[in-house]
């Protein structure tokens, strides 16, 4: 295939979601070698797509309203700038609209959307890690395991201030979702027992994160905190090199999963493991529908089977 072969992928966000992403990226680019590859996301994740080395263009979806439109109409004109394929990564009541209104027929479209024309089938209870994956398969796309030494800068933040063996704690999680928080007294006791051990605890997140951080560290004054001060190459390089990663359901927690740090994610009712467990080599989580039964010594034994 030339350059002149246009296929076009559609993932609009979070972090977690673009880090399971990783590798159904790494497949269609594997699929499409020489194709020009587009990536349709929205513009908080456009920086971390642009640095991926899987995509020759990132265009940026507004996601308007459906009474917007002028958007609409933009996002329309795009579908037919003479794209070969889309790959639906999102598989959302967004993207069937674009499917039914505005991508024109002749274009090939991988999907769960009825319509589609390479069309899945059930998703239901398939992590969305395999899922996308098998999205690029339905294209023909060998399913490839993605590299991720791009994501990280060695020198960034101050990591190098920080003595091992340290163990990274990101205490929330989307400010909309605070259902999926484990109690920051619970992460306060966790990072107690974790200095018993010799292991420095450093907590991460961002900066909606920082009421939390400041509990934790009023009951634990020799705690880290790097909460707001790490990019995201920054935060890379802190998760992989961690002994131990522990965090809600959250975007960084499943970066420190996929890039093999040892890493458990808490869990409440309100996450199914089977979709969104997080994927690495040494991923694990720890789930009760309420999340507060959960003991940091429970954690802590479930770290131990991580090694």
């Amino acid at each position: 295939m030339s350059k002149q072969d246009k296929i076009l992928v559609i993932k609009h966000g979070a972090l977690g979601d673009m880090v399971q992403a990783l590798d159904g990226f790494a497949s269609v680019r594997a699929g499409h070698p020489d194709a020009h590859l587009a990536l349709l996301t929205t513009k908080p994740f456009a920086g971390l797509a642009r640095a991926m080395p899987f995509f020759d263009e990132v265009i940026v979806d507004r996601r308007a309203k459906a009474w917007h439109i002028p958007a609409w109409l933009e996002i329309r004109a795009l579908f037919h700038q003479g794209w070969r394929r889309v790959y639906d990564f999102q598989s959302s009541s967004r993207t069937r609209r674009y499917l039914n209104h505005l991508i024109p027929s002749s274009i090939e479209f991988v999907g769960v959307h009825p319509g589609s024309s390479h069309l899945l089938g059930d998703m239901t209870g398939i992590n969305n890690r395999v899922r996308m994956v098998m999205t690029a398969e339905k294209g023909g796309c060998p399913a490839t395991l993605a590299t991720t030494d791009w994501l990280e800068d060695q020198s960034a933040d101050g990591q190098d201030q920080i003595n091992s063996p340290y163990a990274v704690i990101i205490p929330g999680c989307s400010p909309a979702k605070p259902e999926k928080r484990w109690p920051a007294e619970k992460f306060a006791d966790l990072a107690g027992m974790l200095l018993a051990k010799g292991v420095q605890p450093v907590l991460a997140g961002t900066a909606v994160d920082q009421a939390v951080g400041d509990i934790i560290q009023s009951r634990q004054p020799n705690v880290i905190d790097m909460i707001g001060k790490t990019s995201l190459t920054g935060l890379a390089a802190l998760l992989r090199h961690a002994s131990l990663v522990v965090g809600n359901d959250t975007g960084p927690v499943f970066l420190a999963a996929r890039l093999d740090a040892p890493t458990v994610m808490v869990m409440s009712r309100h996450t199914d493991p089977s979709m969104s467990a997080p994927y690495g080599k040494k991923a694990g989580w720890i789930k009760d529908d309420d999340i507060t039964k959960i003991t940091p010594e429970m954690v802590m034994a479930k770290a131990g089977d991580l090694k």
